[in-house]
């Protein structure tokens, strides 16, 4: 699976799936119950790097002392909206409000995403931020009306 940043604004971005056959019923299914998963996560402030005390311990995590006050020492981190899946063609894509939420986020997407294509659905492409030609955003309804700028 090919993976592409485009232009990025978390409180705005698109992310495009490019498969290598119009995906089934099932394969949409999986694809869109990770992008669920994930968005959920987000919006109960899991993908916050302030609070990473296993992480930063490293392997050894045998008695572990948690600071059960850390998160609430950090920013808040949390995904703020999401879409509806749509599809055209072998075309897949989903708008976020990622909100406050940390870059992390997009590595364990990314990192699922990885798997779900080698196991179960075959994703060529993926694409962070930006548009397509061919299929406008300006045509979905899935994305609340943010009011354009230009």
């Amino acid at each position: 699976m090919q993976i592409e940043f485009r232009e990025f604004n978390p409180f705005d971005v698109w992310i495009w799936l490019q498969f290598t056959t119009v995906p089934s019923g099932r394969e949409k299914q999986y694809v869109e119950e990770v992008f669920n998963s994930w968005f959920y996560l987000g919006k109960l402030g899991a993908f916050n790097a302030e609070n990473l005390q296993v992480q930063d311990t490293g392997l050894d995590i045998s008695y572990l002392d948690y600071d059960s006050q850390g998160y609430d020492k950090s920013l808040v981190a949390l995904m703020h909206n999401m879409g509806e899946f749509e599809y055209e063609g072998t075309w897949g894509r989903c708008w976020f409000d990622m909100g406050t939420s940390d870059a992390i986020a997009l590595d364990i997407l990314l990192n699922g995403l990885q798997q779900l294509s080698q196991e179960y659905v075959n994703i060529e492409q993926l694409y962070i931020g930006g548009e397509n030609e061919d299929w406008p955003v300006a045509d979905s309804d899935s994305r609340p009306d943010l009011g354009d700028d230009n």
